[in-house]
């Protein structure tokens, strides 16, 4: 029987606990700046986003840059809602198929026996070295052989195949107790029915986990704006934040760049505030064997 003095993880807050919270405290501040960065020079007036030497925080605050980058959405041929349907489509189509491909794929490579399943998993891994620039010339290839450029397609199948996700959902996979598979196969379940009601609702955190991580990278990304479409209506939010903030000048556009970077940067910030908890289990379990 543990005692309250002894307990590792505490309901509440205990004095054993105030060394720790002291020495974690000035990482977490250090680990905070970035953010705190984002925001303080997104409301930065013209005159403080060049002073020198530069300023951290913001002194006299300002909603300036918002306005110049509203109003040049305005002026533009083809409205800001555009770009932003068309982000939540592409980003909501590749999270969901992502998800999908990759339970499905780490259920098979982790549970299922097959020939080939090591060799498979080796090229997942091997995939996890290559950066989205060395791939880009395949990539192109590839999508121009199967004629979905200036497609919303050209968009989504780059990026459905997410190594870093399958690798972390297999992984966590690998934990589920193959007894209670094999009662379920026993009792008559298939894979289907194995692998819908039994892993899917086992690795929620590792599901949680993926999910952000595979929407930050879409989220941000430029890469398909750039090269596989050429039609201005089906392109990105972050293609067009990014085109809108460079319109003019290098000196005139960092207003617009400092508030275009804090609203593409929000998403990711309140998604990973709502799906923490998820992502620090998936982080405690992952090394549990």
């Amino acid at each position: 029987m543990a005692y309250k003095g002894n307990r590792i993880n505490p309901r509440k807050f205990e004095k054993g606990q105030l060394k720790i919270v002291l020495a974690i405290l000035p990482l977490v501040l250090f680990m905070g700046l970035p953010i705190i960065f984002i925001f303080s020079h997104a409301f930065k007036p013209m005159e403080e986003l060049f002073a020198y030497p530069p300023k951290f925080f913001v002194s006299n605050p300002t909603l300036d840059n918002f306005s110049k980058l509203f109003k040049a959405s305005r002026m533009a041929g083809i409205p800001m809602s555009r770009y932003v349907f068309n982000s939540i489509l592409v980003t909501g189509i590749v999270v969901i198929g992502s998800i999908i491909l990759s339970t499905a794929a780490g259920f098979a490579l982790s549970k299922l026996k097959f020939k080939g399943k090591f060799v498979l998993m080796e090229i997942n891994q091997g995939a996890l070295m290559f950066v989205a620039v060395a791939v880009m010339i395949p990539r192109y290839l590839t999508i121009n052989f199967l004629g979905i450029t200036n497609t919303y397609l050209a968009h989504i199948l780059p990026w459905l195949a997410t190594p870093v996700a399958l690798f972390l959902i297999k992984q966590f996979i690998d934990q589920v107790p193959d007894s209670l598979i094999e009662a379920a196969y026993i009792d008559g379940a298939g894979d289907f029915k194995v692998y819908t009601k039994i892993i899917l609702p086992m690795i929620k955190p590792a599901i949680a986990t993926a999910a952000i991580l595979i929407f930050q990278q879409v989220w941000v990304d430029l890469g398909t704006s750039n090269y596989y479409v050429n039609d201005e209506g089906i392109k990105t939010l972050a293609f067009y934040m990014n085109t809108l903030a460079n319109a003019n000048n290098t000196v005139a556009g960092q207003g617009m760049a400092a508030a275009a970077s804090l609203i593409m940067f929000l998403p990711n910030l309140i998604m990973f505030i709502l799906l923490q908890k998820s992502i620090m289990n998936t982080m405690a379990h992952s090394g549990i064997k």
